[in-house]
């Protein structure tokens, strides 16, 4: 048994498990991918399984074709390819299914699939035809509620109403079924809640697939939703032999409907089932994991596992707080250099890691500095992003009208009932009169006077000669507002952040876009707009280079299963990550560590943590305070340094005092009580509402940092900051 000689000890009592529900729980770097398919192998070559009497589902494409492959070189082509074994992700092999199965169901085999896009502007024209008020409920909102019933396989008779939202959601998600009935198609939630009801429903169906398939593997278990979770078990209720391999310490994704306690169900509905740790890492240094360890025991409701490696104790992990956000960026880039040029990395090696898309944006600009080439993953460069280029769009229209690229992209954005036969129309006269649709639009202000206005329709003159009374008044305030004034005005106008709507995952990351775009334009404030404008050109036009060993920049999400010989995280202050938004939800906390874990461990032999003791840009930066997270690693697993001058450490830990009270008071000033703890909710009268942070008693009065939800973290004299105590 050739391949088995490969496996360690507890990967050898996987591959070879009995029949019977079988439950991974494979650390970071375990090489469960290798157990995967050797299980595989070993089912067919010493088991006697045939190939097509095997479902083994992936999340992505790439992971099966991966799997298929491995397969193939263990056994050959013949017995991986050619014998029916059904091998993809979870939405693929539903499609499969449901085609063949369509007769059951209330669609036709040819159906079609309706995309994102798709979904979305089908909800829209619902939520219109229903003369509810699009600006109260968003599409995206109604949409992002939609699918999360669907993942729970909740149907709208049986949605759920606590509200008048919630009474809103059933009537559009009513008639948002009906009408991919009539149309004949499916979302891609669909895909899995018509197969799941169709095995439910349907016992001779169930049988079949769940004879055929006498053996049905899952990767990646704990990213499983209660829709995938009830399909696994009804495509193996005749066998009961069951296995699934995860990690439920890198469950990351509860933001779109995964849910971690589904290995708990697991073994609830599988009481015989055996339950194997993987805990022998390929990938990491001793001291990189001990300090993800030291994250993650922290965590609630889990079983430990002792990750251990062959590979060596290691270096130290390097902790590294910036004096501000910039410092943050050059100290990156500058030390990845240094790696480089000391032969210790190649390139493409080497990682940075972030929370949010939004942070991305100084350290392209630190790796254009420094005429370094970096590649950017799972996201769009900053300047390239969709919000980003909208909002640069706007000001340079306003900066000049005749900018008919600027104009195109923004004239109905967001909609303003200006469709493409207006804006061929619009295009058309211009041409016509030897001037630039801007121009016409200027002109239209004057009304009737214009010579323009007989040249539209009166449907299409009305929202024309609107937006350009707009663009003149803001043509003319730019002549004295600063950038960031003419910024916020923009925003405001045009109700932006509606727009986008903030309320969804995707939306609150496209805000923070918009912020750190609002963060960059203060830091012109009293120069000229056409500087600001020709230094994000010069920026923007610059491609970053494609070369494949260059340093990667990605989110914390996206980098889960990759790996790295050196991982920056950067970004380690509260607030960041954990995110605010996590502030006061136990169960998204619980997934801000989970994500700092993850993040730890796709790091081979280098680890650098990294925050900015101010972040906000230059001369607005405001002050930040360490990750709570930092706090779990001990000290002696760490080597750092501060650039403001204070060791970063204390204790057994990086021990942080805003959770402690202040250690005594002036002599001469009055005793004062602390009323704000960390953890209170508060009120401010401009700001709403808002998470304290931190209390510390100074000379007679005591000061507190607030994370608010409106305008991110402020420090406080509570003597004048009229704060109402929520809770």
């Amino acid at each position: 048994m050739t391949f088995l000689d490969q496996l360690n000890q507890q990967q050898r009592q996987a591959v070879t498990a009995g029949n019977g529900p079988v439950l991974v729980l494979a650390g970071p770097g375990s090489g469960k991918t290798r157990v995967l398919t050797q299980r595989i192998a070993y089912l067919i070559a010493y088991q006697g399984v045939r190939p097509y009497q095997i479902l083994a589902v992936t999340f992505t494409n790439k992971a099966a074709r991966e799997m298929e492959d491995r397969v193939a070189s263990l056994l050959g082509e013949d017995a991986a390819h050619g014998h029916g074994m059904m091998l993809g992700t979870f939405h693929s092999i539903c499609a499969r299914i449901l085609r063949r199965e369509a007769d059951h169901l209330p669609i036709k085999p040819n159906y079609v699939i309706f995309d994102q896009d798709d979904q979305v502007r089908l909800i829209k024209g619902i939520i219109k035809e229903l003369n509810i008020n699009e600006k109260l409920y968003r599409p995206n909102s109604i949409h992002a509620a939609v699918s999360n019933a669907k993942n729970e396989l909740i149907d709208p008779d049986n949605f759920p109403t606590t509200n008048y939202r919630d009474e809103i959601v059933k009537r559009v998600y009513d008639l948002y079924q009906k009408r991919l009935l009539t149309s004949n198609a499916v979302d891609f939630d669909d895909l899995l809640l018509w197969t799941a009801r169709l095995l439910e429903e349907n016992p001779e169906v169930r049988e079949a697939y769940s004879q055929r398939f006498s053996h049905v593997l899952v990767d990646e278990f704990q990213d499983t939703n209660i829709a995938q979770y009830m399909l696994v078990k009804h495509l193996c209720s005749t066998h009961g032999n069951i296995f699934c391999v995860g990690d439920p310490d890198q469950s990351v994704y509860g933001w779109r409907g995964a849910d971690w306690r589904n290995v708990q169900r697991f073994e609830n509905d599988f009481p015989a089932s055996k339950t194997i740790l993987l805990e022998q890492n390929y990938r990491s240094k001793q001291s990189i994991l001990d300090t993800a360890m030291a994250v993650i025991d922290r965590a609630h409701n889990r079983r430990r596992k002792k990750l251990f490696t062959d590979r060596g104790q290691g270096e130290k992990v390097i902790y590294f707080e910036a004096r501000d956000d910039y410092s943050e960026a050059s100290f990156v880039v500058d030390t990845i250099a240094q790696l480089v040029a000391g032969n210790r990395f190649d390139p493409g090696e080497c990682a940075v890691m972030y929370r949010t898309n939004a942070q991305s944006r100084l350290l392209e600009e630190a790796f254009l500095q420094a005429r370094l080439p970096y590649r950017l993953v799972g996201a769009q460069r900053f300047y390239g992003r969709r919000e980003v280029k909208d909002l640069i769009a706007y000001i340079r229209l306003i900066y000049n009208p005749n900018d008919e690229a600027s104009l195109g992209r923004v004239i109905n954005i967001p909609a303003r009932g200006i469709g493409s036969k207006t804006i061929l129309s619009l295009y058309q006269t211009a041409r016509n009169a030897d001037t630039s649709p801007g121009s016409v639009l200027l002109d239209l202000v004057r009304g009737a006077e214009s010579p323009f206005w007989g040249q539209f329709t009166a449907r299409a003159v009305g929202p024309l000669s609107t937006f350009g009374t707009v663009l003149a008044r803001w043509h003319t305030a730019a002549q004295t507002l600063t950038t960031t004034e003419l910024f916020d005005c923009i925003v405001s106008d045009i109700d932006y952040k509606a727009y986008i709507d903030d309320n969804t995952e995707e939306g609150a990351s496209r805000w923070e876009n918009v912020e750190e775009l609002r963060r960059l334009t203060q830091e012109y404030s009293g120069r000229p707009l056409e500087e600001f404008l020709e230094n994000v050109a010069l920026i923007a036009d610059q491609d970053t280079l494609t070369d494949a060993n260059a340093p990667t920049l990605l989110t914390l999400h996206a980098a889960k299963g990759l790996e790295f010989g050196a991982v920056f995280i950067v970004g380690l202050d509260d607030g960041i990550l954990p995110h605010s938004r996590s502030f006061d939800k136990p169960e998204e906390m619980e997934e801000e560590r989970r994500l700092f874990y993850v993040g730890i461990t796709r790091a081979k032999d280098r680890l650098y943590l990294v925050r900015a003791m101010q972040r906000g840009g230059r001369g607005w930066g405001e002050d930040t305070y360490p990750s709570r997270f930092l706090t779990d690693i001990p000290e002696m697993l760490l080597d750092g340094q501060s650039r403001g001058g204070a060791h970063p450490f204390g204790g057994d830990s990086l021990t942080d005092t805003r959770w402690k009270p202040s250690s005594a008071s002036p002599k001469s000033a009055p005793v004062i009580e602390a009323r704000y703890r960390a953890g209170t909710r508060i009120s401010h009268p401009t700001w709403g509402d808002g998470i304290v942070l931190n209390s510390k008693l100074q000379e007679e009065d005591e000061i507190v940092e607030v994370a608010f939800e409106s305008v991110g973290i402020k420090r406080l004299a509570t003597s004048l900051a009229n704060l109402t105590i929520l809770s």
